[in-house]
């Protein structure tokens, strides 16, 4: 993975794996070490699947900029059939303790999608074209040039 796909990364990962290790203490205190194993699996399952599925549409969005939107529902898509294809080949194990990985998992990506609704609000996103501007074109810019 390239180092800008970590830096994009970063501010979703930390705060989910926060939360990870606190649902695992609490879990662990409540209900023991399957409820340790669970928060930490449900943690692990949202980082997994949150995070591909960023790194995905960051590849689309410089590849094919024009297919953006319909890739991200492709992607999001994509990781509701695979969780619930992992939710239903886990259903009946005693590995862990279920309620805590589902609720460990309802917090990350509540907590994995406030962090990047932040860091896309503190982003530093160009919305004109610099270069354009540079050269002279006004197509698309709403100026008209004409003196």
């Amino acid at each position: 993975m390239q180092s800008s796909a970590l830096r994009t990364l970063f501010p979703m990962v930390v705060p989910t794996a926060a939360v990870g290790v606190l649902a695992a203490v609490v879990s662990g205190v409540v209900v023991g070490g399957k409820g340790a194993l669970g928060a930490i699996l449900g943690a692990l399952v949202v980082i997994l699947f949150m995070g591909a599925g960023q790194v995905a549409l960051q590849h689309v969005a410089k590849a094919m900029p024009q297919l953006l939107q319909g890739m991200a529902l492709v992607v999001y898509f994509g990781q509701l059939v695979l969780l619930l294809v992992f939710i239903l080949s886990v259903r009946n194990t005693t590995l862990f303790h279920h309620k805590a990985f589902a609720l460990t998992l309802v917090f990350g990506v509540v907590v994995w999608i406030v962090a990047q609704a932040r860091a896309q609000m503190k982003s530093k996103t160009l919305y004109v074209d610099p270069d354009a501007e540079a050269e002279g074109d006004s197509h698309g810019t709403g100026e008209s040039r004409e003196k």
